[in-house]
């Protein structure tokens, strides 16, 4: 877990260097746009240094009080992730709205326009390198740090439309509309990766396809048993557990059922990563006739 701490680190410098530029942008102006966007950079910041947290709790070892290891850690640090996009949201929401009602001339619109048209590429392309790394080392915290930033990304671009189209028209009432705007966008966003992260603390199974795979690779390698039931997949961070019944014949030896749970156990982990496997054998009075078929 040492390269998502690294990456969890580089997400604090890139929030703090892109923070720096958005309030920059919003002082040269006064525009609420710049102001939202602005806003949630404050929240990427802080989604961050809690990423950061996260994946270095995810992985500590084992424990006697955490016989699985601490990878749900990072489901809880998504969780409040999405809470706080929730809240940048409603910041926005109100302040767009107060401008809305009372719109006010904006100031230096170039100046604000390039350092947030460049404080967006460097989130852009950070995101883009969050969302591959996170899948790779199966992070939700990075995953969800990656989903923010695409919000974010999504908000500049949006508000540089606003700045622009009132640099265009001289309508300062475009530009809190378009916040208001960006605000329910991030709304949907935060409640997005909320959702998202709840599934992981409920043990949410891999996605039918990963399932269906492993179903195929245990009736090819079991030969010599009767069948596969009961199997069962959950997801607990970067950790897959699977568990299943594996009907052997009655006379057959402890030592040849286990070669049988051997062979299974290797082709699965040669395809997946972080793999937990727990087999429970049993004689061939406990067969229920359904489940994987043996090859």
């Amino acid at each position: 877990m040492a390269k998502a701490q690294h990456l969890a680190l580089g997400s604090i410098a890139i929030g703090i260097v892109v923070l720096a530029l958005k309030t920059a942008a919003w002082a040269a102006t006064g525009s609420s746009g710049l102001f939202a966007d602005a806003a949630e950079t404050v929240v990427n910041v802080a989604a961050s240094v809690l990423t950061l947290l996260a994946v270095r709790l995810a992985a500590e070892p084992a424990d006697a009080n955490h016989p699985y290891g601490h990878d749900k850690a990072e489901f809880f640090a998504a969780i409040i992730e999405g809470a706080l996009i929730v809240a940048a949201a409603v910041l926005i929401g109100v302040q767009a709205w107060g401008s809305l009602r009372h719109p006010a001339p904006l100031e230096a619109l170039r100046t604000g326009v390039v350092l947030n048209a460049v404080s967006t590429l460097i989130n852009l392309g950070w995101a883009q390198l969050l969302r591959v790394r996170g899948r790779s080392l199966r992070s939700a915290s990075l995953q969800a740090d990656a989903a923010h930033l695409m919000a974010d990304v999504v908000t500049s671009l949006a508000v540089l439309c606003g700045v622009g189209l009132v640099l265009l028209t001289g309508q300062a009432w475009l530009d809190p509309a378009v916040a208001v705007l960006a605000a329910c966008y991030v709304l949907w966003s935060g409640v997005a990766v909320i959702r998202g992260s709840v599934g992981g603390l409920m043990d949410a199974a891999p996605a039918s396809e990963i399932v269906a795979r492993i179903r195929t690779i245990v009736g090819e390698q079991a030969q010599g048993a009767i069948e596969a039931h009961d199997l069962r997949t959950r997801h607990a961070g970067r950790l897959t557990f699977l568990e299943f019944h594996l009907v052997v014949p009655g006379n057959m030896s402890v030592a040849a059922a286990h070669d049988i749970c051997d062979r299974i156990e290797t082709a699965l982990k040669a395809e997946m990563a972080e793999l937990m496997i727990t087999i429970h054998v049993e004689p061939e009075g406990k067969a229920k006739h359904h489940g994987v078929v043996v090859l």
